[in-house]
């Protein structure tokens, strides 16, 4: 299975994580993973967009199968949807749900035609346009920059001058659940990180941020559906 990440341009990378490709070598169920993010994914027959997820996903892909995406910073797709994050949370919603038939039968037709590469640019071009009239919350990098670094959600409220029903609110809008469970996530992925290059699975619950092993173990089954070692 060949997979590969692209940064995007620099006016997008504020907003865009990362372009990516995927070409299936083998018949596989693959496990999707929460990462906070939001997803816009052309899949050979379509375009749909992959909200935001609380659990692990299980897909079925075929060998010969081609993938191309735009992968959103968290909290950064904003408005482009048309819909709050949490109306997409644990979704997959054809992308002409929300931009409309033509405009996507338009979009799907231009990626139909070139290869990986050049596919990719056509995503991103339209993303490009469509995000330069979108708006994103001016708080939510903020938010999961404090909570990616360990701040208790009272606090980063406090800082950021919201109340903790306001920050609910506000991070169910930008991310598609509210910041005790985007911690959740962030922490989720740092230890994924971790465990993958090698560190020792004790050592992987202090860096991020656990009480201990145990706790690591619990989290990761609730968001991958596994054990760590599985996953590895």
């Amino acid at each position: 299975m060949s997979y590969q990440e692209l940064p995007p341009g620099p006016d997008l990378a504020g907003r865009v994580a990362a372009l990516w490709t995927q070409e299936i070598a083998e018949e596989r169920t693959a496990r999707v993973l929460p990462d906070g993010s939001m997803d816009i994914i052309w899949d050979g027959d379509g375009l749909h967009v992959a909200g935001p997820d609380t659990g692990p996903v299980l897909a079925r892909v075929r060998a010969g199968e081609r993938f191309a995406a735009v992968r959103f910073r968290p909290g950064a797709a904003g408005d482009l949807f048309g819909v709050p994050a949490d109306a997409l949370r644990d979704s997959r919603v054809p992308l002409r749900e929300l931009w409309g038939g033509a405009a996507v039968e338009r979009l799907e037709e231009a990626a139909r035609g070139p290869g990986g590469d050049a596919r990719l640019g056509v995503l991103e071009d339209e993303v490009r346009r469509r995000l330069a009239a979108s708006r994103a919350d001016p708080a939510a990098a903020a938010v999961a920059e404090a909570l990616r670094s360990g701040g208790r959600v009272a606090e980063v409220a406090r800082d950021l001058g919201l109340s903790e029903r306001q920050l609910h609110r506000r991070s169910l809008s930008a991310f598609g659940y509210g910041p005790k469970v985007l911690q959740r996530v962030i922490r989720f992925q740092r230890a994924l990180r971790l465990a993958r290059r090698g560190v020792d699975l004790a050592e992987v619950a202090y860096l991020s941020g656990y009480a201990d092993q145990a706790h690591l173990a619990r989290d990761v089954r609730r968001l991958a559906g596994v054990p760590l070692t599985a996953l590895l």
